[in-house]
């Protein structure tokens, strides 16, 4: 039967209704047809992460590094139901020895630590793992290692920061300063065997001084002072954390020596700490290990743990080493080079 209308506009719009009308049919009859498949193994995941408690137990919580971590904890684990819980110790070492032995009472099912030193922790882990916790280090190890450690690698740091004191000493007086952490913790004592691995294969690198600021950057700048006043020669710094690391760039602009001594740091990749602080001439070279990174590798570390329902302590032992990104004055002002905690919650 044909409809006749004034234009074959009317002829097109007829045409239109009738596709429309023929494909909402065929679509119907195609999704009263659809049977999904739900995925195997999801329903069982979720369930085993609801209600699940993660306790982080930093250093302190003073710091971008530490903050970072427990932010990026958050946002990936929390929206899964799992409970995060904090305790800060505040730099206090029997602090953080007793708030391990209350978290282990509590019975947590992860527990996520950054040890002050190699030592204090370390019978407190096998206490957790005999009461079938399991246990993630963060950044700075124990001598016992634990089911996981996610973090960076310190000796591989020593062998980077002493490669680049080597290059900038050429020509020069090959006099080197290292201002390391506390002796006893973990970047101090494997990033100076790292340093040494380079030192071992050139001898023409002195190191002039080598002493421990504590993490402190006041006692980073008195030391980096002294160093200077008695080596005004020097070539090089190797200072073993940023944090510290803003007393030893201060003596040496202090000095006037900003540009002329190499000054070498490493850290989490905060954007005040790191990128600004290379683009102002304060360090010369940044090892980034990535704090928005670590905490992603700590929260899949935990997923992954409370999974797989093993007993502690785990036969197979897992290590998550950080990528390295080496941060000087061309990438120090390319976005996304560093991070701030805002971008990261």
């Amino acid at each position: 039967m044909y409809f006749r209308t004034g234009s074959q506009r009317g002829w097109n719009a007829i045409g239109s209704m009738a596709v429309a009308i023929g494909l909402l049919g065929v679509g119907s009859s195609a999704f009263a047809q659809l049977k999904g498949l739900n995925e195997p193994g999801r329903d069982d995941y979720i369930k085993t992460m609801k209600g699940k408690t993660v306790a982080y137990l930093p250093i302190a919580l003073s710091f971008d590094l530490t903050r970072g971590w427990l932010e990026g904890i958050k946002k990936e684990l929390e929206p899964l139901g799992v409970n995060v819980v904090v305790r800060d110790p505040n730099w206090d070492t029997n602090a953080g020895a007793q708030a391990l032995t209350t978290l282990i009472a509590s019975k947590p099912d992860i527990i996520i630590a950054h040890n002050p030193d190699v030592q204090t922790y370390a019978k407190l882990f096998q206490k957790a793992e005999a009461e079938g916790i399991k246990v993630i280090q963060v950044n700075m190890k124990s001598v016992y290692q634990t089911a996981a450690y996610v973090g960076a690698d310190w000796v591989q740091i020593g062998e980077t920061t002493a490669t680049a004191a080597v290059n900038a000493c050429k020509g020069k007086s090959n006099k080197l300063a290292i201002v390391q952490g506390p002796t006893a913790s973990a970047p101090s004592a494997y990033t100076l065997k790292g340093i040494e691995n380079i030192l071992a294969n050139n001898p023409q690198l002195k190191v002039v001084s080598s002493q421990a600021a504590d993490w402190d950057a006041g006692k980073a700048k008195g030391i980096t002072q002294t160093v200077l006043r008695q080596h005004p020669d020097l070539c090089a710094i190797i200072d073993f954390w940023d944090g510290q690391g803003v007393g030893v760039a201060a003596a040496v602009k202090e000095a006037g020596l900003t540009g002329k001594v190499f000054v070498i740091t490493s850290g989490g990749g905060e954007q005040k700490g790191a990128c600004d602080q290379v683009a102002a001439g304060g360090y010369d070279m940044y090892l980034n290990y990535d704090v928005p990174s670590q905490a992603k590798a700590m929260a899949e570390m935990a997923r992954w743990l409370m999974q797989t329902g093993t007993k502690v302590p785990v036969e197979a032992k897992g290590f998550l080493y950080s990528r390295l990104t080496p941060i000087t004055k061309e990438s120090a002002s390319i976005a996304g080079t560093c991070w701030t905690l805002g971008k990261i919650r």
